[in-house]
């Protein structure tokens, strides 16, 4: 294989940015300047819940990108501690917190309890 100059690296680097950045931006510009009918500001206000669901879904029940047993892993139990700590206090950071903290005591506590 042939040897890459540092220069060609940070050359194709800053050519996806620059494109990346091209891309995204003209969309943007376009539709932050019109004002958008009330059923597509309400569908894409539904985006961001949707995204992080898929994001979060996907870690909980394929940890590592395996699916597990979701008995005996903790991720499902810590997901649901933090839902029910966010939905009793609705902070986020709270939620975290709850999240994490739940998923190392669940991740050390599961094994001695199941076995």
């Amino acid at each position: 294989m042939p040897e890459v100059s540092q220069f060609t690296v940070w050359a194709v680097v800053v050519g996806m940015a620059l494109l990346n950045f091209a891309v995204r931006f003209a969309p943007l510009a376009i539709v932050s300047r019109i004002e958008l009918p009330a059923p597509v500001m309400r569908w894409l206000s539904f985006v961001p819940i949707a995204v992080m669901g898929a994001l979060v879904a996907s870690e909980v029940l394929r940890p590592n990108g395996v699916w597990t047993n979701p008995i005996t892993g903790p991720n499902v139990y810590a997901a649901l501690i933090t839902a029910l700590v966010f939905r009793s206090t609705r902070s986020f950071l709270g939620a975290s917190v709850a999240g994490m903290a739940s998923f190392v005591v669940l991740q050390h506590a599961l094994p001695l309890i199941l076995h």
